[in-house]
């Protein structure tokens, strides 16, 4: 007889399969070849490279363009080791990737852009798109090759446009937004959203600015300065303007952020990285919340509070749209489960997909901020035991 529990995870598996298989679509990669004499490439001199499934109906002429995540490499040794990977080299990038989640040509789970184009970039210069140093990344213009390549496959046409990005993209969709902008047709509706991109300044638990000095050396080692907004370049450090909190409220192009209050990347990597636990106390509650223990429950209550401070630079326009949930996640736009579907995160009695879909097609504002954790219980995290 088959163990109950192997025959639980033999059913969630099988599950997992079907939703893959009716909400998942794989679409193969396009590479830029004609990006390498302009010295537009990857950190191993690769071609840069995206994925498109194209429109159809009425949404034609409407284009997505969504950035992948990824991190950043902030010195010569761990560049190297990205040249050698996906993030690094075009070469070792997948055939092909799964488009779900707002990516999906479906319209009962994407009613809103099943029909568009939609295009993943690949994310292979280890510096949302800034990095601009010979010796590192020689003149990665790989976005704004990417970008030509699309307005010369109809972009140039488009009704509607979106920049988007998750994680690493989030922040490069953040930083880049005005700069999509000024690529697209002036007649075109523009509008950037960022999903788990809005990185915060704050210090770990031992009290060391440990995010900002890995900016610091992103910046510095990229040469990114010349390719941030001149906006916030011109008042402030320039890796502080890799944080949102110092440069989106001058962004010109209306931007919606999605994240959750309790990002995992930033709870794991910002306010906990390794080195400020070097005992591994925080590891469990870092891997589950409902493990972390009161005093870290607190810590975490109080790293939401700043992360809703910094949040609060953004202003009140319209312009600005705003989702901040208080799941334990990272990442939600491309995931059918968190996307939109019959157990995905509600805030104000909406999903992600209706709230950035009306605010998108001016049916409604949106600017809504959970609860703290544990209150809602439409996170997936949120398991009460």
């Amino acid at each position: 007889m088959v163990d109950g529990r192997l025959s639980l995870w033999l059913i969630i598996l099988v599950n997992a399969l079907i939703l893959l298989k009716t909400e998942g679509i794989n679409i193969g990669i396009t590479y830029v070849e004609t990006a390498v004499a302009k010295g537009a490439v990857c950190l191993d001199g690769s071609p840069p490279a995206y994925h498109l499934d194209k429109g159809f109906g009425v949404g034609i002429n409407n284009w997505l363009v969504h950035i992948e995540g990824g991190g950043w490499c902030n010195n010569v040794t761990t560049c190297l080791s990205r040249k050698n990977s996906r993030l690094g080299s075009s070469k070792q990038m997948e055939k092909e990737v799964a488009f779900s989640g707002m990516l999906s040509n479906e319209q009962k789970f994407n009613p809103d852009f099943y029909n568009w184009n939609r295009i993943v970039v690949r994310y292979c210069d280890g510096a949302s798109f800034t990095g601009d140093v010979e010796a590192v990344n020689p003149r990665s213009k790989g976005f704004l090759a990417i970008i030509e390549d699309l307005l010369a496959k109809g972009m140039k046409n488009a009704q509607n446009a979106i920049l988007s990005g998750c994680s690493a993209g989030g922040l490069a969709s953040i930083l880049h937004c005005d700069k999509f902008r000024t690529l697209i047709p002036m007649d075109t509706k523009v509008k950037c959203f960022s999903d788990a991109g809005y990185f915060i300044h704050i210090k770990d638990v031992s009290g060391v600015k440990h995010i900002e000095a890995i900016y610091n050396d992103v910046v510095a080692l990229h040469g990114s300065s010349k390719n941030l907004p001149e906006s916030c370049t011109s008042r402030l450090n320039p890796a502080l303007c890799f944080f949102p909190q110092y440069m989106a409220r001058q962004i010109e192009t209306p931007l919606f952020i999605i994240n959750a209050a309790y990002d995992t990347w930033q709870i794991n990597n910002s306010l906990v990285p390794g080195v400020a636990d070097p005992h591994g106390t925080w590891d469990s509650c870092k891997l589950d919340i409902y493990n972390c223990s009161t005093s870290q429950l607190q810590i975490m209550q109080s790293f939401r509070l700043q992360f809703l401070n910094a949040v609060s630079g953004l202003g009140s326009s319209t312009s600005r749209g705003l989702f901040v949930n208080s799941c334990y996640s990272h990442c939600q736009t491309g995931m059918q489960e968190t996307w939109l579907g019959a157990d995905s995160p509600m805030l104000g009695n909406s999903t992600i997909a209706k709230a950035v879909g009306d605010w998108y097609y001016d049916r409604s504002a949106f600017q809504k901020i959970d609860c703290p954790y544990p209150c809602n219980p439409t996170c997936h995290n949120n398991i009460f035991k």
